[in-house]
């Protein structure tokens, strides 16, 4: 366990006493409050707060950063508060230690919720202070440092998240070192067989490769001696997860990458990396197409470099990153090297240093848009891995835009006008579709019509967060406009059936009441919620109908009568008995044809408007794309015994009588064949599709199972696009797998 002295020895050299007495007293502070505590690992829980308080003095932060660290777990695993915290510490201190505590006192829905909320708070927190995130990864640094001591499905759990969320946000904001560790550490938990066998291989390949490496060293140094540049070279290993992403783009071997080792020339000025570019090509051969000047386009996170690969001594392919001293640093340490909290007294952002973090407000523009979590988590995975490419506009401005963009979604980065009326594209000079990927280098131009508006197969190919939220933010809207109009249309269509007035209950307010009666909160939410068949007309008409005179005994069970026996008979005529829907009544049900549910299924709604709700099994693939708030929980309820529609594939031997063989035996189990079609083919087998008729699930399942034991059937199917077919072959003829009924 790291001592304190030891952090105070590493920031002493650039704090005051004053300072280092604050952090002293964080220390202590921490020291108390975990007192008695332990981790996983059996060390004192204070053991934690110092790795990650040490881990941010490695990055020479300020005073406040190494206070937070050591504070961090303080609010959430203590009797600790933030305002004890800000009494004793000052409102800086208190303000990153606020933005670091998870939301533990919340209650959410489900995991995946909580984690996207705790995304959040932080997203936000950094935007008004860098310093909440340097704290967040370092506390995440050390907690995959130790992860060993976790239960193998935590262990995935965390590395996972750490991939998905914390390795990105390292490399966006230039700490190298902590992502390529982090990396490293998520894939030896997610992956630890593969993990070792490149560890392995690399260990080997060093070993053997030492005299290469200072035969490339002794080259370059020679070279750069010879004409008179003062610089330094440095060779390292790659790491691991690099390689296995190298590996598996390129479909190669360890054996056949490479390039394993890179070399890093560093010199005095600018001028000097571009005279060492053009004499390390004068020696060794470049690969094409494998340049890149992040010097003059540095990337998003203020990385800036020459990489070129090269064919060096022996027909080896190595890689050579040239840059300067200031480069070199801002590469290891990025925003950490960037930020001076002296000078700004906090760590928030200048109008200047916005622009070199435009991904971070953009982030912000649609999380605040973005309600549903997994959205949320899906587009913010997307937006922090994404490589990026350099595009031009037409009076050329550099704009950063992720791998694989469209002009979709450089429309829309260029104003959000733009891109809602995006008709067509120009690219370098060439009219080009919409869905062409851009390359480094493109020029784009955007050709707009104000009568062209977003369509929903924009969203099959816009990279961006910034287009994908803003294509359905319209889409929402228009669609909430008809759905207010045709709520509207069938309010008043069943208002002059019942002799209610619509526009008049709009004028008097009795609408309104209802509304707020009934929490839709006002008329258009009322429209709206008919028009998606939320509630039905019917209900609402019922509450605007004035109240009836009280009935004698007599007329009331004459009524209770007449309402048990329309009861009875639409119970006879209606498809939808056998669906119970949650919160809505009265409304046509329909069975999707794309997977034929049946009682047993697990099964979910969806609205469609002006023809009720459709009902799919839940793993329907058209289900995927549709808009959640238009999916209801459905749920099969006391249906009568009628026949369902199911699909069946069935291979036999083609041989004399087996198509009426199986026949006789449907027939023996009650199911009736609509339909059917025959194919033989010349390996003497004859595939045979039938449209049947069952009653549910386990009827289906049963009938699969007795056919497949007919000795000229070779296997049966259940056909369903919603997903994979359930067989049964000889070895399955036995008996049903345990849950057939409830696929």
């Amino acid at each position: 366990m790291i001592r304190i002295n030891e952090i105070i020895d590493k920031v002493s050299g650039y704090m005051s006493e004053a300072d280092l007495d604050l952090i002293r007293k964080a220390y202590v502070f921490s020291a108390t409050a975990h007192a008695g505590q332990t981790r996983l690992s059996g060390e004192p829980y204070l053991s934690h707060p110092l790795e990650a308080a040490n881990i941010l003095a490695e990055l020479r932060l300020d005073a406040a950063t190494v206070c937070a660290g050591l504070l961090h777990d303080t609010v959430e695993d203590t009797k600790a508060t933030v305002d004890g915290i800000e009494e004793d510490f000052g409102e800086e201190v208190a303000d990153i230690v606020d933005g670091v505590t998870k939301i533990s006192q919340i209650s959410f829905e489900s995991k995946e919720e909580a984690q996207a909320e705790n995304i959040r708070k932080m997203i936000l927190a950094m935007a008004e202070d860098i310093r909440v995130v340097l704290v967040k990864l370092a506390d995440r640094l050390h907690n995959m440092r130790t992860l060993d001591y976790q239960k193998p499905a935590k262990q995935a759990l965390i590395a996972q998240e750490t991939m998905d969320i914390y390795a990105p946000l390292a490399n966006r904001l230039g700490l190298h070192r902590v992502k390529i560790e982090l990396e490293d550490l998520s894939f030896k938990y997610l992956k630890p067989e593969v993990f070792a066998q490149i560890r392995d291989g690399l260990t080997r390949h060093h070993t053997l490769g030492e005299a290469y490496i200072e035969q490339v060293i002794a080259q370059i140094n020679e070279l750069l001696a010879k004409n008179g540049i003062r610089g330094r070279i440095q060779g390292r290993k790659k790491h691991i997860f690099s390689i296995f992403n190298k590996m598996r783009q390129q479909g190669l071997s360890l054996d056949q990458v490479h390039d394993l080792i890179a070399f890093r020339v560093i010199v005095d000025g600018l001028k000097d990396c571009y005279a060492v570019l053009g004499l390390v090509h004068s020696i060794w051969k470049p690969v094409h197409g494998r340049f890149k000047d992040y010097i003059s386009m540095p990337k998003a996170n203020m990385y800036q470099s020459l990489h070129t690969t090269v064919i060096g001594p022996d027909g080896e392919r190595i890689e050579i990153q040239i840059r300067t001293e200031e480069m070199n640093r801002l590469a290891e340490e990025g925003v950490a090297a960037h930020w001076q909290y002296k000078e700004r007294g906090k760590g928030r952002f200048s109008p200047k240093d916005i622009d070199r973090f435009t991904w971070l407000r953009q982030i912000m523009d649609w999380q605040r848009e973005l309600k549903d979590s997994r959205e949320f988590m899906a587009t913010l995975r997307i937006d922090l891995f994404q490589d990026e490419v350099y595009v031009f506009t037409p009076k050329g401005q550099v704009k950063e835009m992720p791998e694989g963009a469209t002009p979709v979604d450089f429309a829309y980065m260029i104003h959000t006008a733009v891109g809602d009326h995006c008709a067509g594209a120009k690219i370098n000079g060439r009219l080009s579709p919409l869905t062409t990927a851009l390359k480094n280098g493109d020029a784009v131009e955007i050709i707009t019509d104000a009568n062209r508006t977003p369509s929903r197969d924009w969203l099959k190919f816009v990279k961006t967060a910034k287009a994908r939220t803003r294509i359905k933010h319209w889409i929402r809207t228009e669609e909430r406009a008809r759905s207010i109009a045709l709520g509207k249309e069938m309010l008043e269509k069943q208002g002059r059936k019942d002799g209610v007035n619509i526009q008049k209950a709009i004028k008097d307010g009795s609408l309104r009441a209802v509304a707020e009666e009934m929490s839709l909160g006002g008329v258009d939410e009322l429209f709206s919620a008919v028009g998606y068949v939320r509630v039905t007309a019917k209900k609402i008409i019922g509450r605007l109908l004035p109240a009836r005179p009280e009935m004698t005994k007599a007329e009331a069970e004459a009524e209770a009568v007449a309402v048990a026996a329309a009861a009875a008979t639409q119970a006879k005529t209606k498809s939808s008995d056998a669906i119970r829907i949650q919160g809505v009544d009265n409304v046509l049900v329909r069975y999707a044809q794309c997977c034929n549910p049946l009682p047993g299924d697990h099964i979910v709604g969806y609205v469609s408007r002006g023809r009720g709700v459709t009902i799919h099994t839940h793993d329907c693939p058209n289900v995927q794309g549709f808009e959640p708030e238009r999916l209801l929980r459905v749920s099969w309820e006391g249906e009568e015994e009628r026949p369902y529609p199911a699909r069946m594939r069935i291979l036999a031997k083609n041989i004399k009588g087996v198509l009426g063989r199986i026949s006789v035996m449907l027939a023996a189990e009650g199911v009736n064949i609509d339909s059917g079609a025959i194919h033989s083919s010349v390996d003497g087998t004859t595939e045979i599709l039938f449209t049947v008729e069952v009653t549910d699930t386990s009827h289906l399942y049963r009938t699969i199972e007795r056919v497949s034991t007919l000795d000229e059937v070779i296997e049966v199917k259940r056909l369903a696009i919603s997903g994979p077919a359930v067989e049964y072959g000889k070895a399955e003829s036995e008996s049903l797998p345990d849950g057939a009924g409830e696929p």
